[in-house]
Protein backbone atom coordinates (compact mmCIF):
# COMPACT_ATOMS: atom_id res chain seq x y z
CA UNK A 1 0.00 0.00 0.00
CA UNK A 2 1.38 3.42 -0.96
CA UNK A 3 1.37 6.38 1.42
CA UNK A 4 -1.48 7.94 -0.57
CA UNK A 5 -3.74 5.04 0.42
CA UNK A 6 -2.51 4.67 4.01
CA UNK A 7 -5.09 5.04 6.75
CA UNK A 8 -7.20 3.16 9.26
CA UNK A 9 -10.69 1.65 9.49
CA UNK A 10 -13.52 3.09 11.58
CA UNK A 11 -16.95 1.44 11.63
CA UNK A 12 -16.23 -0.31 8.36
CA UNK A 13 -14.99 2.85 6.63
CA UNK A 14 -11.39 3.31 5.51
CA UNK A 15 -10.13 6.74 6.59
CA UNK A 16 -7.19 8.09 4.61
CA UNK A 17 -4.46 9.88 6.55
CA UNK A 18 -4.22 12.44 3.76
CA UNK A 19 -7.95 13.10 4.09
CA UNK A 20 -7.75 13.36 7.89
CA UNK A 21 -4.68 15.61 8.15
CA UNK A 22 -5.75 17.66 5.13
CA UNK A 23 -9.11 18.36 6.74
CA UNK A 24 -7.48 19.25 10.06
CA UNK A 25 -5.54 21.87 8.10
CA UNK A 26 -8.79 22.96 6.42
CA UNK A 27 -10.46 23.45 9.81
CA UNK A 28 -7.39 25.36 10.97
CA UNK A 29 -7.67 27.54 7.88
CA UNK A 30 -11.22 28.55 8.78
CA UNK A 31 -10.34 29.24 12.42
CA UNK A 32 -7.34 31.35 11.38
CA UNK A 33 -9.51 33.22 8.87
CA UNK A 34 -11.96 34.09 11.66
CA UNK A 35 -8.99 35.53 13.56
CA UNK A 36 -7.90 37.37 10.39
CA UNK A 37 -4.33 36.09 10.70
CA UNK A 38 -2.19 35.68 7.63
CA UNK A 39 -1.27 32.16 8.75
CA UNK A 40 -4.58 31.03 7.29
CA UNK A 41 -2.95 30.98 3.84
CA UNK A 42 0.14 28.76 4.42
CA UNK A 43 -2.04 26.32 6.39
CA UNK A 44 -4.51 26.28 3.50
CA UNK A 45 -1.68 25.60 1.08
CA UNK A 46 -0.55 22.52 3.03
CA UNK A 47 -4.12 21.27 3.41
CA UNK A 48 -4.77 21.72 -0.30
CA UNK A 49 -1.84 19.50 -1.22
CA UNK A 50 -2.98 16.71 1.11
CA UNK A 51 -6.64 16.90 0.06
CA UNK A 52 -5.60 16.93 -3.59
CA UNK A 53 -3.89 13.59 -3.01
CA UNK A 54 -6.90 12.20 -1.07
CA UNK A 55 -9.41 13.32 -3.71
CA UNK A 56 -7.31 12.01 -6.58
CA UNK A 57 -7.04 8.63 -4.84
CA UNK A 58 -10.85 8.58 -4.39
CA UNK A 59 -11.30 9.44 -8.10
CA UNK A 60 -13.10 12.71 -7.31
CA UNK A 61 -11.42 14.67 -10.04
CA UNK A 62 -13.51 17.81 -9.58
CA UNK A 63 -12.57 18.02 -5.92
CA UNK A 64 -8.93 17.33 -6.74
CA UNK A 65 -8.94 20.19 -9.25
CA UNK A 66 -10.58 22.36 -6.61
CA UNK A 67 -7.71 21.65 -4.22
CA UNK A 68 -5.15 22.48 -6.91
CA UNK A 69 -6.92 25.79 -7.47
CA UNK A 70 -6.99 26.34 -3.70
CA UNK A 71 -3.22 26.05 -3.66
CA UNK A 72 -2.91 28.77 -6.28
CA UNK A 73 -5.46 31.00 -4.55
CA UNK A 74 -3.70 30.48 -1.22
CA UNK A 75 -0.62 32.11 -2.70
CA UNK A 76 -2.81 34.93 -4.08
CA UNK A 77 -4.49 35.49 -0.71
CA UNK A 78 -1.15 35.34 1.08
CA UNK A 79 0.19 38.14 -1.12
CA UNK A 80 -2.99 40.27 -0.83
CA UNK A 81 -3.20 40.00 2.96
CA UNK A 82 0.53 40.68 3.29
CA UNK A 83 0.07 43.95 1.44
CA UNK A 84 -3.11 44.82 3.34
CA UNK A 85 -1.48 44.34 6.74
CA UNK A 86 1.87 45.90 5.89
CA UNK A 87 3.35 47.87 8.75
CA UNK A 88 1.10 46.17 11.30
CA UNK A 89 -2.11 47.62 9.83
CA UNK A 90 -5.49 46.00 10.53
CA UNK A 91 -6.80 43.85 7.68
CA UNK A 92 -9.24 46.14 5.79
CA UNK A 93 -12.28 43.84 5.68
CA UNK A 94 -15.50 45.11 4.09
CA UNK A 95 -18.79 43.98 2.58
CA UNK A 96 -18.92 43.64 -1.19
CA UNK A 97 -20.55 46.42 -3.16
CA UNK A 98 -23.74 45.71 -5.10
CA UNK A 99 -21.86 45.44 -8.38
CA UNK A 100 -19.28 43.11 -6.83
CA UNK A 101 -21.99 40.84 -5.44
CA UNK A 102 -23.66 40.68 -8.82
CA UNK A 103 -20.34 39.74 -10.39
CA UNK A 104 -19.72 37.00 -7.80
CA UNK A 105 -23.16 35.46 -8.42
CA UNK A 106 -22.77 35.72 -12.19
CA UNK A 107 -19.37 34.02 -12.09
CA UNK A 108 -20.74 31.22 -9.90
CA UNK A 109 -23.66 30.54 -12.24
CA UNK A 110 -21.77 30.84 -15.52
CA UNK A 111 -18.73 29.04 -14.16
CA UNK A 112 -20.78 26.13 -12.81
CA UNK A 113 -22.55 25.64 -16.14
CA UNK A 114 -19.30 25.86 -18.12
CA UNK A 115 -17.33 23.50 -15.86
CA UNK A 116 -20.22 21.00 -15.60
CA UNK A 117 -20.53 20.87 -19.38
CA UNK A 118 -16.76 20.40 -19.64
CA UNK A 119 -16.82 17.53 -17.13
CA UNK A 120 -19.76 15.94 -18.96
CA UNK A 121 -17.97 16.24 -22.31
CA UNK A 122 -14.78 14.71 -20.93
CA UNK A 123 -16.79 11.87 -19.37
CA UNK A 124 -18.37 11.14 -22.74
CA UNK A 125 -14.89 10.84 -24.22
CA UNK A 126 -13.92 8.19 -21.67
CA UNK A 127 -11.93 10.38 -19.29
CA UNK A 128 -14.25 9.61 -16.32
CA UNK A 129 -13.24 12.89 -14.76
CA UNK A 130 -16.31 13.10 -12.52
CA UNK A 131 -19.21 10.80 -11.63
CA UNK A 132 -21.27 13.84 -10.57
CA UNK A 133 -20.39 16.68 -13.00
CA UNK A 134 -22.90 19.26 -11.80
CA UNK A 135 -22.28 19.13 -8.03
CA UNK A 136 -18.55 18.76 -8.69
CA UNK A 137 -18.62 21.84 -10.90
CA UNK A 138 -20.67 23.81 -8.37
CA UNK A 139 -18.26 23.00 -5.54
CA UNK A 140 -15.23 23.71 -7.75
CA UNK A 141 -16.45 27.11 -8.93
CA UNK A 142 -18.06 28.14 -5.64
CA UNK A 143 -14.93 27.28 -3.68
CA UNK A 144 -12.79 29.25 -6.10
CA UNK A 145 -15.06 32.30 -5.89
CA UNK A 146 -15.19 32.11 -2.08
CA UNK A 147 -11.42 31.85 -1.74
CA UNK A 148 -10.88 34.72 -4.19
CA UNK A 149 -13.32 36.88 -2.22
CA UNK A 150 -11.51 35.92 0.98
CA UNK A 151 -8.26 37.12 -0.56
CA UNK A 152 -10.02 40.45 -1.23
CA UNK A 153 -11.09 40.48 2.46
CA UNK A 154 -14.79 40.61 1.52
CA UNK A 155 -17.22 39.60 4.28
CA UNK A 156 -19.42 37.95 1.64
CA UNK A 157 -17.00 35.07 1.15
CA UNK A 158 -18.45 33.42 4.26
CA UNK A 159 -21.93 33.26 2.70
CA UNK A 160 -20.53 31.68 -0.45
CA UNK A 161 -18.95 28.97 1.72
CA UNK A 162 -22.35 28.22 3.26
CA UNK A 163 -23.77 27.65 -0.23
CA UNK A 164 -20.85 25.36 -1.09
CA UNK A 165 -21.18 23.34 2.12
CA UNK A 166 -24.83 22.55 1.41
CA UNK A 167 -23.70 20.49 -1.58
CA UNK A 168 -20.29 19.42 -0.31
CA UNK A 169 -21.58 17.46 2.72
CA UNK A 170 -23.73 14.88 0.87
CA UNK A 171 -21.24 14.58 -1.99
CA UNK A 172 -18.35 13.79 0.36
CA UNK A 173 -20.30 11.11 2.24
CA UNK A 174 -21.54 9.47 -0.95
CA UNK A 175 -17.95 9.39 -2.25
CA UNK A 176 -16.63 7.58 0.83
CA UNK A 177 -14.68 10.53 2.23
CA UNK A 178 -16.18 10.28 5.70
CA UNK A 179 -13.80 12.75 7.32
CA UNK A 180 -14.47 15.33 4.63
CA UNK A 181 -18.21 14.93 5.14
CA UNK A 182 -17.95 15.47 8.89
CA UNK A 183 -15.60 18.40 8.42
CA UNK A 184 -18.00 20.04 5.96
CA UNK A 185 -20.61 19.93 8.74
CA UNK A 186 -18.19 21.60 11.16
CA UNK A 187 -17.36 24.12 8.46
CA UNK A 188 -20.98 25.22 8.39
CA UNK A 189 -20.94 26.12 12.08
CA UNK A 190 -17.54 27.83 11.91
CA UNK A 191 -18.51 29.74 8.77
CA UNK A 192 -21.58 31.18 10.49
CA UNK A 193 -19.38 32.29 13.41
CA UNK A 194 -16.87 33.81 11.01
CA UNK A 195 -19.57 35.65 9.09
CA UNK A 196 -21.00 37.12 12.31
CA UNK A 197 -17.60 38.31 13.53
CA UNK A 198 -16.43 39.71 10.19
CA UNK A 199 -19.74 41.50 9.60
CA UNK A 200 -19.60 43.08 13.05
CA UNK A 201 -16.00 44.21 12.55
CA UNK A 202 -16.61 45.56 9.04
CA UNK A 203 -19.50 47.66 10.33
CA UNK A 204 -17.28 48.97 13.10
CA UNK A 205 -14.57 49.93 10.62
CA UNK A 206 -17.12 51.59 8.35
CA UNK A 207 -18.48 53.61 11.28
CA UNK A 208 -14.99 54.75 12.26
CA UNK A 209 -14.22 55.74 8.66
CA UNK A 210 -17.49 57.67 8.38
Amino acid sequence: MSWTEAGFDVLGQHVLWTDLVGNVCALGTVWLAIKKTIWTWPVQLVGSVLLFVASFSAHITGNALKQALFGILAVYGWVKWSRGTRGGAELPIRSARVRERGALVAVMIAGTVAVALLFTFLNSRGWNISWAPWPDAYIFVGSAVATWAQGKALVDFWIIWVAVDLVGVPLAFSSGLVVSGLVYGLFFVMVMIGFRDWLRQSRGLRAVTA
